[in-house]
């Protein structure tokens, strides 16, 4: 019986808009791929010269609506049995690219997880709030749902985890990610105050109560992730975190005003 790879029969997904400062890195990591789909929402910035700049991008331009809607598009421009899901600021590694290459295309397993190492800078950190994701599945046996600001696929079948992992290496301006937050922010404020309190888990409770996240968060990131042994890195990411929860904490309030004044 002859071997065939799922890196022979897959077809990178990635999502776009003004990724400039990140793209061509992510796709550096994916070019051994024969076709990478790219859905973008109207970049303003380089993004497109780099995307054209790889011969095996094939570009589809999209009006963003929600990330699992932009997914859904992507998933239906795809031909390979096997679908790559990838953010724009998603680093592959060696280990990673050669553990797919040594996966069997032919298995009973539909979808693959990986984790991931969040960098600063550049740099790795110890450890982030990032939860392991399904990257790699069956195109016919995934769709996508948003997850508040979010978004999950979900896939039909056995699913397994790999062993390496993916760098998570965000290099915009902070001003791009302080307008990126303050829009997830009203859209997690939407699914806190629009679920049921017993169908939240206990971190979005936490959330929802607007002053203990914060400090909270402070502590997951440098004490039991050990971002305190990362120095300044470290910091700096658990300053993302709480700035974050600030920011989902004022939009709480904000929400919870104007609804009682309706």
């Amino acid at each position: 019986m002859v071997f065939t790879s799922i890196a022979e029969n897959v077809t990178p997904l990635i999502l776009t808009f003004n990724e400039v400062s990140n793209i061509d890195r992510t796709l550096q990591r994916v070019n051994w791929a024969k076709k990478i789909v790219v859905i973008d929402s109207y970049s303003t910035d380089e993004t497109l010269e780099v995307l054209y700049s790889y011969p095996q991008v094939q570009v589809f331009q999209r009006k963003f609506d929600s990330f699992a809607g932009q997914c859904n598009y992507g998933l239906e421009k795809i031909e390979s049995e096997w679908v790559l899901s990838l953010d724009a600021d998603y680093v592959l590694t060696d280990g990673l690219i050669n553990e797919i290459q040594s996966l069997a295309s032919k298995s009973d397993v539909d979808s693959y997880s990986v984790n991931f190492k969040y960098c600063v800078f550049g740099k790795p950190l110890r450890g982030t709030l990032l939860p392991p994701r399904k990257v790699l599945y069956r195109k016919e046996k995934a769709t996508y749902k948003d997850d508040g600001h979010a978004h999950r696929v979900w896939v039909e079948g056995k699913s397994a985890m790999l062993s390496s992992y993916i760098y998570h290496d965000d290099r915009k301006p902070l001003s791009r990610w302080l307008w990126a937050q303050d829009r997830y922010m009203v859209i997690e404020v939407k699914k806190l105050l629009d679920t049921p309190t017993s169908e939240l888990s206990w971190g979005d409770r936490i959330r929802k109560q607007k002053l203990f996240a914060p400090f909270i968060i402070l502590f997951y990131c440098l004490i039991f992730k050990g971002g305190i042994l990362d120095g300044w890195h470290g910091w700096y990411y658990a300053f993302q975190r709480i700035l974050a929860e600030i920011l989902l904490a004022i939009r709480l309030i904000e929400a919870e005003e104007f609804k009682e004044q309706a």
